[in-house]
């Protein structure tokens, strides 16, 4: 597939960097572009001779796909569609971002949550269609074709269908990490833009070795966090252990944030977040190779979206340090300071400083704390002493002819269910006695 990228701007000069990226991202290969400074035109976005310009560059490349970088309302593609040739599909920026989604969904909350962005995306155009056929008693008004009042019931109906099953979906999901957190893990998500190598960092964080976490417990545990330099690459999540003895620590790869985004595309995909949301740490992951207005941009975007919900500590990663001197990575360490006051610095590509992080982490999640239980000698009592075993740090356990002493470390959720379990021993051995 060959395209052609159109951009237009208000005033300065249009930047297709990332439309290139997102085009090439979802299988395009970009042949050229078409750019324009003004204000924009009702009827074609770009000015009259523009499009013009643009239709016949189409025609003389033989492009696939035009691509535009701004939104185009219905009457807009109608008309682009009118000049174009015909063998010519016309495109805007979002269209192509659901078209990379799909490509990526492979989980069935992933497949819904793309299926919902694509509807709420069709919504408004079905509403235009009707009320402008209404309005000029003509079905097939502007060519945008015969309207259906019933498919925008069809539509709201598939919305709010999707919607309660992304709610079951999300309701099992914090179900699971409630199990994790029952069994001594600490949750630690991954967040940040596209291609700041979030994905590249869990590989170094984790530690392949140990991944031995139950299937059942853990669906979304993925021995291979796959890192490419692409956009979009992980559309789920991705969860594997992190090599932090002796904590027992899930790390998290989310979903990138992507710059411009309407309310209603971001809506869509709000569930993907919850697992930053819920997380006990946040490491907001950013490429700090990029120029230094576009990180502090990302930054307040960044905190904007995580703070809205989030309680849990953040804790900024400048990535990509590999691409950098010091005396760069200095100056945007000083620059960022307001937004980023004690970020640590990291290549995840060649592993550097990737033990600080790891340090890091353990310093910001809760504190673990200490915990001495003495253990009635019951049927079951082996089976809790190998349950602490298995969810804390145990540093001396003693056997007596009644009882069991186990001293350990642990999370306070693993302390409150060791506890519990203990009680449970005592009234089991006092209706025994």
């Amino acid at each position: 597939m060959s395209a052609i990228i159109a951009k237009r701007v208000d005033s300065g000069t249009p930047d297709t960097s990332e439309i290139r990226d997102l085009a090439e991202a979802a299988g395009y290969t970009v042949i050229g572009e078409v750019t324009q400074s003004r204000r924009a035109d009702a009827a074609l976005q770009l000015g009259e001779g523009k499009a013009e310009e643009l239709a016949a560059e189409a025609a003389a490349t033989e492009a696939t796909t035009v691509i535009f970088d701004n939104r185009l309302g219905p009457y807009q593609m109608y008309n682009l569609g009118r000049l174009l040739p015909d063998t010519v599909e016309v495109i805007d920026r979002f269209t192509l971002i659901l078209e990379i989604f799909g490509q990526r969904a492979q989980t069935r909350k992933a497949q819904l949550q793309v299926e919902l962005a694509e509807l709420r995306y069709e919504l408004p155009r079905a509403e235009a269609k009707t009320s402008l056929a209404k309005r000029d008693e003509h079905p097939g008004f502007m060519g945008l074709g015969e309207y259906d009042e019933s498919r925008e019931r069809d539509i709201k109906a598939q919305i709010s269908r999707i919607n309660d099953e992304l709610e079951q979906i999300e309701r099992t999901e914090e179900h699971r990490r409630e199990r994790r957190r029952d069994s001594g893990f600490d949750l630690v998500a991954l967040a940040g833009y596209t291609n700041a190598g979030k994905s590249t960092l869990l590989r170094q964080l984790a530690d392949d070795l140990t991944v031995e976490e139950n299937e059942d417990l853990h669906p979304d545990l993925d021995a291979t966090a796959e890192s490419q330099d692409k956009l979009f690459t992980t559309l789920g999540t991705t969860t594997r252990r992190a090599d932090l003895e002796p904590r027992d620590v899930l790390v998290t790869d989310t979903v990138g944030f992507i710059s411009d985004l309407p309310h209603w595309l971001v809506e869509s995909f709000k569930s993907t977040l919850d697992s930053v949301y819920r997380a006990d740490l946040v490491l907001l992951v950013v490429d700090v190779s990029e120029e230094i207005d576009e990180i502090h941009e990302k930054l307040v975007t960044c905190h904007d979206t995580l703070y809205e919900r989030n309680e849990a500590p953040i804790v900024t990663v400048l990535n990509k340090i590999d691409k950098v001197d010091d005396e760069e990575l200095a100056e945007k360490r000083e620059a960022l300071s307001s937004l980023a006051p004690n970020p640590v610095t990291v290549s995840g590509r060649e592993g550097t400083n990737v033990d600080d992080l790891l340090e890091r982490i353990d310093a910001e999640l809760p504190e673990w704390e200490d915990e001495r239980l003495l253990l009635p000698m019951t049927d079951d009592t082996m089976s809790v002493v190998s349950w602490i075993h298995d969810n804390a740090n145990v540093e001396d356990v003693t056997y007596g002819d009644e009882d069991v002493t186990v001293s350990f470390e642990a999370r306070p959720a693993v302390i409150s269910q060791a506890r519990s379990r203990a009680s449970e021993l005592r009234t089991t051995a006092a209706e025994s006695a």
